[in-house]
């Protein structure tokens, strides 16, 4: 295979977007190839997600942002995923680039949904799991994932301060992040304080319904002799999946596809948990972050929430998570989360990610889920 850059990445502020969907795309997208020094004639795939374009009344919307890129004749494809689409569009453009299918790539992630009142949002979101066994039986994402919680308390007991640790956390980088839905720091109190959702999980535990639109360029190693900015190269894009429905599977301590993901990753990468410097991972409730610590195999099962305690994973921390705030903080505009993930990498290791900076940045791990783990990605990055 071909060695394979990030050469490219924005995202515009996520929260509630004046801007239709399709405009926002195009417009980060502009702006990620200006930052790859390359030009939109130089694309020549483009992987766009867009999960609820329904709510826009408006599919098919890889050819318009083409179009709105002056490069109508290149082909797209959408990829869905859930809330890992984008990075499963990563995933794509990866393979064709180090395979030699192309020489760039395009990877759009965005989505539109504050017009909606939160029933239908949520609703939409549902969606993304077993609608005959679990949605239509009022099974939505704060529930299951209050599952996954609960199971994980019943066998490792932890103070509720432990799941506040890691919403403050969040908010606290988000502060510094322009892109972030909520640049507002909180407290341990307001946090405690904060009404309870679907038990254990308080508001502050869970993610933000967000607008928002982030884009990558991918490219052959060759194809960009001069790039502008620092590349992130590919070390590893690994994606697996799992049984859906929770009540099918063997245990609720963790996701399975995650697991299998980072096997896989580090595999590729030919690296070991401890040889990375910080994270981004899928945090759409603060028990996800445990778990996917958990499962990446950074920590032994039921002890994160002790180094979360710690500030072990703080942006200044042994091993910082989520400097951007994470979907906690920063939002979740789910198809545009993966992709997102990237930006943040990206502006780290290029020096532009003032106030929330990590120590050091030679190499990340980016770790995106769909649902409660029926699809998990994991890219492994570093520098040149």
């Amino acid at each position: 295979m071909r060695e394979t850059w990030i050469v490219g990445a924005a995202s515009n502020r996520f929260g509630k977007m004046a801007e239709t969907g399709r405009e926002a795309a195009t417009r980060v997208a502009f702006e990620a190839i200006r930052q790859s020094g390359l030009e939109p004639k130089d694309i020549d795939y483009t992987f766009v997600s867009n999960c609820f374009g329904m709510a826009e009344k408006q599919g098919h919307v890889g050819p318009l942002i083409n179009g709105g890129l002056g490069i109508p004749n290149v082909p797209s494809c959408t990829i869905e995923s859930a809330c890992s689409s984008s990075s499963a569009a990563l995933h794509e453009a990866f393979v064709h680039v180090a395979g030699g299918f192309a020489d760039a790539a395009l990877v759009v992630g965005v989505e539109k949904l504050s017009q909606l009142d939160t029933l239908t949002a949520t609703s939409y979101f549902a969606e993304a799991a077993d609608y005959a066994f679990e949605t239509r039986n009022g099974a939505t994402f704060p529930g299951l994932y209050a599952t996954l919680a609960n199971a994980y308390l019943h066998q490792y007991p932890m103070r509720p301060e432990v799941l506040g640790s890691v919403a403050v956390k969040a908010h606290a980088n988000a502060v510094h992040n322009p892109h972030a839905h909520f640049r507002k720091a909180i407290s341990m109190e307001t946090y405690l304080n904060s009404p309870m959702i679907a038990s254990p999980l308080r508001l502050y535990d869970c993610c933000p319904f967000s607008d928002g639109a982030a884009a990558v360029v991918v490219a052959a190693k060759e194809s960009v002799p001069h790039p502008s900015m620092e590349p992130l190269v590919v070390r590893a894009s690994a994606r697996a999946g799992s049984i859906t429905d929770m009540q099918d599977r063997p245990d609720l301590l963790g996701l399975p596809a995650t697991r299998v993901a980072a096997e896989k990753a580090f595999r590729q990468a030919h690296l070991e948990p401890r040889q990375i410097d910080f994270l981004e991972v899928h945090d759409c409730f603060t028990i996800a972050e445990l778990l996917a610590l958990e499962d990446l195999g950074f920590f032994p099962r039921g002890s994160a929430g002790k180094a979360e305690i710690e500030g072990v994973t703080a942006h200044d921390g042994a091993l910082p998570v989520n400097p951007d705030g994470g979907l906690k903080a920063k939002g979740h505009p789910v198809s545009a989360t993966g992709a997102s993930q990237v930006v943040e990498i990206f502006e780290q290791v290029n020096g532009k990610a003032h106030g929330r900076e990590v120590p050091r940045t030679e190499t990340a791990l980016a770790h995106n889920v769909g649902a409660t783990g029926g699809s998990c990605s994991v890219h492994i990055f570093s520098r040149r």
